[in-house]
C-alpha cells in the first residue's frame, strides 16, 4: 500500500537536555591584593527540554527528518565571581492533539490540545559550584570546583490524534471525502475506488453568525478494523477526540443480511475497538440520493430502522448538495442550541 509523505501520526524522537557548566577556580590577583580569596563562579545550568502545541502544525512529517533534538549545555564559571551562561533550552513543537509517551516505560506524559500549551519533559543538569564555595578558615585557597551535573536523556513516541468537532465514519466509498469538500473548504482526494482516502482530512463547516465546526473525513472503516486489518488503528483513534459521529450510509449498497449491514458493521468495529466510542452520538446521513434506484433499499425504511434504534437521520446527496441544508441546521442546533 501506498504511504502518504504528508501526513503523519507516529513518531520516535530522542530527546536530551543540555549538561551543567563546570564551575570555575579562580583568585582574585589585584594591585595591592596579589593573593586575594577564590572568586571562581558557578557554572550554568543546562537547557530544558519543552515540548509546545502549535496550530501552525497539522502533522508530525517534521519529525521524519529530524529525530534527536538537544538543549544547549550551561556555560564554565568564570573568575571574578562570574556565573556561566545557563543553556539556551530547547522548545519542540507539535501540532495539537499530540501525546507524549515515554517510550521505554509506555507512561503517558503529556496530552497537548490547546494552542500555546506546553509541558517541560526535561530539565537541565546544574551548574557546578566554583571554588569560593569551598573556602573555609583552615582552606583559604581551595583549588577545588564541581563539574556540572550532566543532562537527562530520553526516547519519547508521538502520538497525534486529531482535534475535529464531527468525525465522518462509514464503509469505503460512502461518499465521505465528497461530503467533507461540500460541507466545508476542504478539498479533499476523491475518487471511485476503495481507501482513496489514506489520511484523515480536516475542514472547517461555516454556520453563520461566524459559528464554525470542524470536520475530520476518517479514512474508510471495513470489518476487522479493530484488530487491524486494512487502515485499522491507524485512523481508528482519530475518531477519539470527535464530540459527534457523522455516520455515512451508501444508499446504492445492496446488504447481504439486514437492511443496516453496513451500519452495523462500523459500530461493530467502533465498539471493539472502544465501548466509550460506540457510545458517542451518532447522525446518519444517507448519501447518493441521486443515484437510489429500484434496486436499493428504500429511504423511508431506512430512515424508520434507525429511528427505531434512537439514531436521526438524513438522506442527502454530497454530489448535488440536496438535503445537505437540513443536515447543517441539525449540526447548528447541536453544537450551539440556542
Amino acid at each position: 500500500m501506498r504511504r502518504p509523505t504528508d501526513f503523519l501520526d507516529e513518531a520516535l524522537i530522542t530527546v536530551k537536555s543540555g549538561d551543567g557548566g563546570r564551575g570555575c577556580v579562580s583568585f582574585r590577583r589585584e594591585k595591592y591584593e596579589p593573593r586575594g580569596g577564590p572568586d571562581g563562579g558557578d557554572g550554568g545550568s543546562g537547557g530544558h527540554v519543552i515540548m509546545r502545541a502549535t496550530e501552525r502544525l497539522n502533522s508530525l512529517v517534521p519529525f521524519r527528518f529530524q529525530k534527536h533534538f538537544k538543549a544547549r549545555n550551561g556555560e564554565p564559571g568564570k573568575g571574578k565571581n562570574q556565573t556561566g551562561r545557563d543553556g539556551k533550552n530547547i522548545v519542540i513543537e507539535v501540532p495539537l492533539g499530540t501525546s507524549v509517551y515515554d517510550d521505554e516505560s509506555g507512561e503517558a506524559l503529556a496530552d497537548l490540545t490547546r494552542d500555546g500549551e506546553e509541558i517541560c519533559l526535561l530539565k537541565g543538569g546544574r551548574g557546578g559550584k566554583g571554588n569560593r564555595h569551598f573556602a573555609t578558615p583552615t582552606r583559604q585557597a581551595p583549588r577545588m570546583a564541581q563539574p556540572g551535573l550532566p543532562g537527562a536523556q530520553m526516547t519519547l513516541r508521538l502520538s497525534l490524534k486529531h482535534l475535529a468537532d464531527v468525525g465522518l465514519i462509514g464503509l469505503p466509498n460512502a461518499g465521505k471525502s465528497t461530503l467533507l469538500a461540500r460541507l466545508t473548504t476542504a478539498k479533499p482526494k476523491i475518487d471511485s475506488y476503495p481507501f482513496t482516502t489514506l489520511i484523515p482530512n480536516l475542514g472547517a463547516m461555516t454556520l453563520g453568525d461566524g459559528k464554525t465546526l470542524t470536520l475530520a473525513d476518517i479514512p474508510g472503516l471495513i470489518e476487522g478494523a479493530s484488530r487491524g486489518k486494512g487502515l485499522g488503528h491507524s485512523f481508528l483513534k482519530h475518531i477519539e477526540r470527535t464530540r459527534l459521529l457523522l455516520h455515512v450510509l451508501d444508499i446504492t449498497y445492496v446488504p447481504t443480511r439486514a437492511i443496516l449491514e453496513d451500519f452495523v458493521v462500523v459500530s461493530k468495529e467502533l465498539e471493539r475497538y472502544s465501548p466509550l466510542l460506540a457510545e458517542r452520538e451518532q447522525i446518519v446521513v444517507i448519501n447518493k440520493i441521486d443515484l437510489h434506484a429500484s434496486g436499493h433499499r428504500k429511504i423511508p425504511e431506512l430512515k424508520g430502522t434507525l429511528k427505531k434504534m434512537g439514531v436521526e437521520a438524513y438522506a442527502a446527496s454530497a454530489l448535488t448538495g440536496e438535503g445537505l441544508e437540513d443536515l447543517k441546521k441539525a449540526l447548528s442546533v447541536r453544537f450551539f442550541p440556542q
